[in-house]
């Protein structure tokens, strides 16, 4: 609750103060552009995530030994150093691998060559937020997976279910009650790293404010009011979640 009132005297103050008010308005702006890194890049996340933890319980050594060196070398790395290394190394490599695979098609002149800025700025850091979420989402779901009772996969097997029926029917269902709170922790921590792909010029929350407040030298006022906007969708994000989380504690067991 004091959280809640703290942040209805701050909007007030917005309101009624016209510096505040003009930085919001300005700032305001980049919230869908924060929301859709951190949407896309979350569910492509959890998805590489889901699989990087299926590869690391195979029963296949290599497959094993590839999962964790992938999850120990990216949580290694700062989630910045990737931005960097994805945007202006893997992006140009990728363009250059591109026009190789498909020169039989430019030199016929049905497909034209495809250059570093045709990569949008924006996908390189969706990629680069997507490669280093899903090191730390994959061991939030071995977690969970390996949660579940032994028991239950015995008895799914009894039943004659298959590997695939066996995760889909038995044990995801019961490994989401392990799962959804730390994920729902790296969804929050997401949408603040997301301010991250300001660097590259992504015009989101916080690149808004940096433009604003390099042509303004009103850099208390923007940088306020930045974390504030943040401030208010972490919040309302970890209340909504909290919830989801309740409703899931109180269904019926699997």
């Amino acid at each position: 609750m004091a959280l809640v009132g703290i942040g209805l005297v701050l909007a007030v103050v917005i309101a009624v103060n016209g510096i505040y008010a003009q930085v919001f308005a300005t700032v305001v702006k980049g919230i869908g552009m924060t929301v859709f890194v951190t949407l896309v890049a979350f569910a492509l996340a959890s998805l590489w995530g889901l699989l990087i933890a299926i590869m690391g319980m195979a029963d296949t050594l290599v497959l094993r030994q590839i999962a964790r060196f992938y999850i120990e070398t990216v949580r290694g790395i700062p989630v910045l150093v990737v931005l960097f290394y994805i945007a202006f190394v893997g992006a140009p490599a990728f363009v250059s691998l591109f026009n190789w695979v498909i020169t039989p098609l430019i030199q016929a002149e049905w497909v034209e060559e495809m250059l570093v800025r045709d990569f949008s700025l924006t996908w390189r850091a969706i990629l680069a937020l997507t490669i280093c979420y899903a090191a730390f989402i994959a061991e939030i779901f071995r977690a969970g997976i390996e949660a579940v009772d032994e028991g239950q996969i015995e008895a799914a097997k009894a039943l004659g279910l298959n590997r695939f029926q066996r995760f889909r029917l038995v044990t995801f269902p019961q490994a989401i009650r392990t799962i959804f709170p730390p994920l729902s922790n790296d969804f929050v921590s997401m949408v603040k790293d997301s301010s991250l792909v300001s660097v590259l010029g992504v015009m989101d929350i916080t690149q808004l404010g940096k433009v604003y407040a390099a042509g303004s030298f009103r850099f208390f006022e923007t940088y306020s009011i930045v974390a504030y906007i943040y401030l208010i969708l972490t919040l309302g994000l970890s209340l909504a979640l909290r919830r989801v989380e309740k409703s899931l504690r109180r269904s019926p067991r699997g």
